[in-house]
């Protein structure tokens, strides 16, 4: 039975996030969600995270790794990897207009990344259903190289991000 039949739905699942609709309105939409976040992401902001691409359902954010990122072994902390993935992954699903929250993830560190470099983190959602979604993030370095892989799932709430 397929995922959008109504007849596979259970309760929960009768507030579905918003449709695309028209293009323009949906890009729009999710430029507005991104400036209305991040005004008040004061983590992404004191991280130096800057979303520089944003459509429905997908994210690009980026971050340059400062000497107070690295762990012991003189490596960017996965700790913030995650974060700048993470980051990437709420604006993505938070851009139909409809609040959304994380709820869970998991991340693969695959190479190191080092003082000075820009990591590139790119969301994609791959599914919407119901109240939920799951994203997929590349995070890759200044030469294109993959840093790490981020699976997330997001849980839609009954609050719009934008007023009106």
């Amino acid at each position: 039975m397929a995922a959008d039949d109504a007849t596979d739905r259970t309760p929960d699942d009768a507030s579905d996030p918003p449709p695309a609709g028209d293009p323009q309105n949906a890009e729009e939409r999710a430029r507005r969600c991104a400036e209305v976040m991040y005004r008040s992401d004061v983590a992404s902001q004191r991280l130096g995270i800057s979303i520089v691409e944003i459509a429905p359902g997908r994210a690009v954010a980026t971050m340059t790794v400062r000497d107070d990122m690295v762990n012991g072994h003189g490596i960017c902390h996965g700790g913030f990897v995650f974060a700048l993935a993470d980051t990437a992954f709420a604006f993505a699903c938070n851009s139909y207009g409809r609040v959304a929250v994380a709820a869970g993830a998991d991340i693969t560190f695959v190479q190191p990344a080092v003082v000075g470099e820009t990591l590139t983190a790119e969301a994609v959602e791959r599914i919407r259903y119901g109240r939920s979604g799951l994203y997929d993030v590349t995070v890759r370095g200044t030469d294109g190289r993959c840093i790490a892989e981020f699976r997330g799932r997001s849980r839609f709430m009954d609050r719009e991000l934008l007023d009106g």
